[in-house]
């Protein structure tokens, strides 16, 4: 499957955005679809993950509240709202797909990740 990332952008502290990842190759309901950020001078960190089918999401305590992983399996994509944005926020975002059996199960580890998009630069101005 290759991903593509694509919605950041540069937005003022209590702002709002939405991150799109579009899947080719394969349909996103085979993966569990995940965001990663990474802030510079950081590690690649997890935001939010969703299950293959739909019905499991799982967030970031910081995130918690106010970002949302949705997706759309006739557009083949995965989204990320992301509300109340905070300078913290700033970072790389990145989309990836991880293979697996169960349907219903999230994963947050990004070693568990087979599949990468390029990243979306999102800037939150305070």
């Amino acid at each position: 499957v290759q991903l593509q990332a694509s919605g950041g952008g540069l937005v003022q502290a209590g702002g709002s955005l939405r991150l799109s990842c579009a899947a080719s190759g394969r349909t996103i309901s085979n993966y569990v679809m995940g965001w990663f950020r990474q802030r510079p001078g950081n590690e690649r960190e997890f935001v939010a993950a969703i299950s293959r089918r739909g019905g499991n999401s799982g967030y970031a305590d910081s995130v918690k509240g106010r970002f949302t992983i949705s997706r759309n399996i006739a557009e083949n994509t995965v989204y990320l709202q992301m509300n109340s944005l905070q300078d913290v926020d700033t970072a790389v975002y990145y989309c990836a797909a991880d293979r697996r059996n169960s349907v219903t199960s999230y994963v947050t580890e990004a070693a568990s990740y087979e599949y990468w998009g390029q990243g979306t630069q999102v800037t939150v101005s305070s």
